[in-house]
Formats: C-alpha cells, sequence, structure tokens
C-alpha cells in the first residue's frame, strides 16, 4: 500500500469551499478508480489561512498513474481548486506502507 501527501493553504474565506470540493467533487472521482483505497483530510489554522494535508492511500504506484499520469510526483490541482489556494505543493510524496 501507497499513501500520498499533498499539502495546500487556502485563504480563510475559502477553506470551507475546499472542504466541500474535496467532499462533493475529488474524493467521489478517485472512488471510482482501481486501486483507490481511502482519504483524510488534516487542517490547521495559519496567519495567512488554513492549511490542508490530504492523505491518500492507494494499492500501488500504478493505480496513482491513472489518477496523476506518468509522472506520479505530479500533483493533481484542478483550476478551481487552484483559486482557492494561496499556495500548494507541485509535487506529491509517497511513502509505502509497512505496518
Amino acid at each position: 500500500m501507497i499513501c500520498r501527501y499533498w499539502r495546500g493553504i487556502a485563504g480563510s474565506e475559502r477553506a470551507a469551499e475546499y472542504l466541500a470540493h474535496l467532499r462533493e467533487e475529488t474524493f467521489p472521482a478517485l472512488a471510482r478508480l482501481s486501486g483507490f483505497i481511502d482519504a483524510a483530510v488534516q487542517r490547521r489554522s495559519l496567519p495567512e489561512g488554513v492549511e490542508f494535508l490530504v492523505v491518500t492511500r492507494w494499492h500501488s504506484l500504478d493505480a496513482i498513474r491513472a489518477f496523476a499520469g506518468t509522472d506520479v510526483t505530479r500533483a493533481v490541482v484542478p483550476p478551481e481548486v487552484q483559486a482557492m489556494m494561496i499556495e500548494w505543493d507541485q509535487r506529491a510524496t509517497h511513502y509505502e506502507v509497512i505496518e
């Protein structure tokens, strides 16, 4: 199993909108992909906005390729999400789950 980590900071006024986007658009789309297991979202308030850490779990890197393309480290950040963000990671980080 592989965990994929991605982080972004939304403006405080757009944080709820970003969470709604994850729940209504992103996570349902991921659930339709073979090899996707689940997702977790963490958040914390910062002076400049709300930081989100999104962790998705996948069966394999091949499953992630179906989502992210051949460069599995490339962050997938649609234009509507970019509009909500002050900053975001251009790359995702992957870890193999050992236990």
